[in-house]
């Protein structure tokens, strides 16, 4: 759990969960023009097997007593222009993550995993059209 800035709030502590920051980068990452989707890795096919849709595909969070970084693996689109696709990334999941818990993160790593050309549907991703916004989480 990452403690929220409001440090100073009389009514008592607010702790937002590594999984739920995990979701707000996913959803700030692929509402970026450019990136075609993020990188699936096996833990999110196994959860994912088991009836648990997985929206942190291709995010990892570390806190610790000198901050919070976030690494997110994606691919782009062909033909974006990669540095403002990625700082594009970095300010959004910044600005997203501030406005929703008004916690601060340190740094945001773009991890470019590929870039995928328009005509290709091969290559098994998370895109933005899987993500379902209201579903049941157990």
């Amino acid at each position: 759990m990452i403690e929220t800035s409001g440090k100073n709030n009389p009514l008592g502590e607010i702790k937002v969960s590594a999984e739920v920051l995990e979701v707000i980068v996913s959803f700030a990452t692929l509402e970026v023009d450019g990136v075609y989707g993020m990188h699936k890795n096996l833990t999110s096919d196994i959860r994912t097997m088991f009836g648990r849709n997985e929206h942190t595909k291709g995010v990892t969070l570390h806190a610790d007593e000198f901050g919070t970084e976030i690494d997110i693996y994606c691919y782009f689109d062909y033909g974006v222009n990669v540095p403002k696709v990625a700082i594009n990334i970095q300010e959004n999941v910044k600005e997203q993550i501030y406005h929703m818990t008004e916690i601060e993160i340190d740094e945001v790593h773009v991890h470019i995993v590929g870039i995928i050309p328009k005509e290709s549907t091969a290559i098994d991703v998370l895109r933005a059209s899987d993500l379902e916004l209201g579903e049941e989480m157990n």
